[in-house]
């Protein structure tokens, strides 16, 4: 009233900016709910057009008990509030189905996945953009990705994986974004690794790490999950700087995606932390099951490929599915 502009608190920021980050359809949604949700308890009824309820001649001389016309307005915008707060979780609801039918089909054909995770601005895009040439939108703006991007990359070895963007991490975020937002973080729950990626830029990178392990402390099994720290931005920072944060949180990779330091370092640490195919192969594939050859160079480790009158005869290692499927297909 003093100052005669607007104030809004910290969440309705984040709130804003994730609004305007907002792309795919579910990403609207899931921002739509967060402000409505928030929103919801905070509807006032203060001001001319929206008085309270009130008696006597403070309601026109309707009489006591009587409703000024904001009550009504308030009811009627907190019943619309709740009926569109009601349908956006029917509709992220049957797009969760959508996410869990793509995410399934990732799991059931053995590929490794990787998760980026980071504080908000640390380069988690720029990195996957370096990893696998994603094209992926990279701002130097807070929360310039919402919806999870998944790629898929290779390590030095010839294994196929999945690599998978998220929002950024901020500290103390506000308790509506953790909810709307979890589906950004489900990527991180199925992971087998997790990249986190640090702003070693950043006057206060160690609190950044800390924030981004508290969030994550909350998802199942995320403690039994391989993470590699990464220390993103070191063109900007002196190698003195670089031996410190290491030393307080514990090692990390310095890379830069500005001039591609760091990245095959990065590549081979991914590739020794996932999982290793463990069956033993050594069989003989008929050539009308080829597929099978090519889903082993994709998701196992090749040791030997000789091609004989009868089919591919193949040496080395697989997951149990691929080994039960090219057992079958031997025999």
């Amino acid at each position: 009233d003093q100052v005669k502009v607007k104030v809004i608190d910290r969440t309705a920021v984040i709130l804003d900016i994730f609004a305007q980050h907002a792309s795919s359809r579910e990403g609207k949604a899931q921002v739509e709910l967060a402000q409505l949700q928030y929103l919801l308890p905070r509807l006032r009824g203060w001001g001319q057009s929206m008085s309270r309820q009130a008696g006597g001649r403070v309601s026109g001389g309707a009489g006591i008990g009587a409703r000024g016309p904001g009550e009504t307005k308030l009811e009627t915008d907190r019943r619309r509030i709740t009926k569109r707060i009601a349908k956006l979780r029917r509709e992220i609801k049957q797009m969760k189905k959508s996410r869990d039918t793509k995410r399934e089909g990732r799991l059931n054909s053995s590929l490794a996945s990787v998760a980026i995770v980071g504080y908000t601005n640390a380069g988690k895009s720029s990195l996957l953009n370096a990893l696998v040439d994603a094209d992926v939108m990279v701002q130097d703006a807070l929360f310039a990705t919402l919806d999870p991007t998944v790629r898929q990359a290779e390590t030095p070895d010839g294994r196929t994986y999945t690599l998978s963007d998220t929002v950024g991490f901020i500290d103390e975020l506000p308790h509506e974004l953790v909810e709307a937002f979890r589906s950004t973080l489900e990527e991180v729950e199925y992971a087998d690794v997790i990249v986190h990626v640090v702003d070693a830029s950043h006057h206060n990178p160690v609190q950044q790490v800390a924030t981004v392990h508290e969030v994550i402390a909350d998802l199942p099994n995320v403690s039994q999950i391989p993470e590699i720290i990464v220390l993103n931005k070191t063109d900007l920072v002196d190698a003195l700087h670089i031996r410190a944060l290491q030393s307080a949180i514990g090692g990390g990779i310095p890379l830069s995606t500005r001039t591609g330091q760091g990245i095959n370092q990065l590549q081979e640490a991914i590739a020794n932390a996932l999982p290793s195919p463990e069956k033993p192969i050594d069989y003989v594939i008929p050539y009308d099951q080829s597929a099978l050859v090519a889903r082993l160079h994709e998701e196992g480790i090749v040791d030997k490929v000789e091609y004989l009158e009868n089919g591919t005869h193949v040496v080395g290692r697989a997951g149990p599915a691929l080994a039960q499927a090219i057992l079958e297909a031997a025999n």
